[in-house]
């Protein structure tokens, strides 16, 4: 019986990557969308099964791809999509000469809109910038907002600062604002669901583990 709890224990979705005993698919709502999402994550995201929210974004969004390096600068896939005529390409990221989409609309003239969402932190996103050429040569889109992350079991380097979901869900709010996307309302209150359920469930065995140790204390006091 030990043996079986602990090989339970090793047992992992494919599909959110986490443990099954943690899986959030079940809270998963996908949308679809007629933007295309393609989530560059760097490795050290990859490993963070326990609290990355690039894949639960990329299982919310079935017109989304997934990749996982530093450079992409010879991605083939990535590179297809940049070269792609029919499609217009764009990397979310601040900065002066970004789009802002809560004040500019952007002109699709009737392509395929194309966003890449770096999943990583801020000092790695830098480096998957600067190493991968095909990405310099893209405009950027950014947004401004008055929101606190709800990622409450990760301290954000700014107030400002949000989880990859919570940033794709206020692109998407955004883009379904100047009518380039037809989502519904409640939709949008979904999307985050898998996102909440997972930092309630973190903050849940943090809890547990703090009166563990309290209990294993007071055991040993006696």
């Amino acid at each position: 019986m030990k043996l079986n709890k602990i090989i339970e224990g090793r047992e992992k979705c494919y599909r959110c990557y986490r443990p099954i005993t943690s899986c959030m698919c079940p809270y998963v709502k996908p949308i679809a969308t007629q933007t295309k999402f393609v989530i560059l994550m760097h490795p050290k995201e990859f490993k963070k099964t326990k609290n990355g929210t690039g894949r639960l974004t990329h299982l919310s969004l079935p017109n989304s791809e997934l990749y996982i390096d530093v450079d992409f600068s010879e991605h083939s896939a990535i590179n297809a999509l940049i070269e792609d005529s029919n499609n217009l390409c764009y990397v979310l990221y601040p900065g002066k000469k970004s789009i802002n989409l809560n004040t500019r609309k952007i002109d699709a003239q009737g392509k395929q809109i194309v966003i890449f969402i770096i999943d990583s932190t801020w000092a790695c996103s830098v480096k998957m910038l600067r190493v991968s050429r095909n990405l310099q040569t893209l405009p950027r889109v950014s947004f401004t907002h008055s929101k606190t992350s709800q990622f409450l079991i990760k301290e954000q380097p700014e107030a400002y600062c949000l989880s990859t979901i919570e940033s794709t869900l206020s692109v998407l709010e955004l883009l379904h604002q100047q009518g380039l996307e037809a989502i519904e309302e409640g939709a949008f209150e979904a999307f985050l669901n898998p996102f909440k359920a997972m930092v309630e469930y973190q903050i849940g065995c943090a809890s547990h583990s703090e009166e563990s140790v309290r209990f294993k204390t007071r055991r040993e006091e006696i």
